[in-house]
């Protein structure tokens, strides 16, 4: 995993401007590295990314990881549905992997180091206002441009997954 990882750093200095590998080594403990490597066997493709409050391993891959799609919200959406439940929700795999869902914020960060969701739509961290009311927001890159949406938590398709993120520093 580690030599995947160096990899990916290294083709992508961009995520992670005036950085060297030995300046990531000491965060890459045993903890972190379970969860950056259930992002990888998801399709994931994390990678460290740098935003404004701090280092993230993000899920890089072009599009959303393709073993996190076709998942409802979370498991309150997903035990809603009377029919055709899916046998999974993005808040449990999340919880499951030791990550978190992208946040609204971190998205557009995310968007500033590459063109992602091009073809597909990820689940995003959603306001609880908006659960109460049962929605919840998802984002993609359309036309040069990031857009949020919201959906009801409960739907789910096979080109919308989620992306996530685990914070090293």
């Amino acid at each position: 995993m580690l030599e995947t990882l160096k990899k990916r750093f290294e083709e992508n200095v961009k995520r992670h401007p005036d950085m060297t590998w030995n300046d990531v080594l000491p965060y890459l403990n045993d903890e972190n590295l379970r969860s950056v490597e259930l992002m990888e066997k998801s399709g994931g493709e994390p990678d460290l990314v740098v935003m404004e409050d701090g280092w993230y391993y993000c899920d890089c891959s072009r599009e959303a990881p393709d073993k996190r799609r076709s998942v409802c919200y979370d498991e309150k959406a997903r035990l809603s549905r009377k029919k055709n439940a899916p046998e999974n929700s993005a808040e449990k795999q999340a919880a499951e992997m030791g990550i978190r869902m992208l946040t609204c914020q971190q998205y557009h960060q995310l968007q500033q180091y590459g063109e992602f969701d091009l073809k597909t739509s990820c689940w995003i961290d959603t306001p609880q206002d908006i659960r109460v009311l049962g929605g919840a927001l998802f984002c993609e890159r359309r036309y040069g441009k990031v857009f949020v949406y919201h959906n009801g938590a409960d739907s789910y398709y096979g080109v919308r997954g989620w992306r996530g993120c685990l914070k090293i520093r």
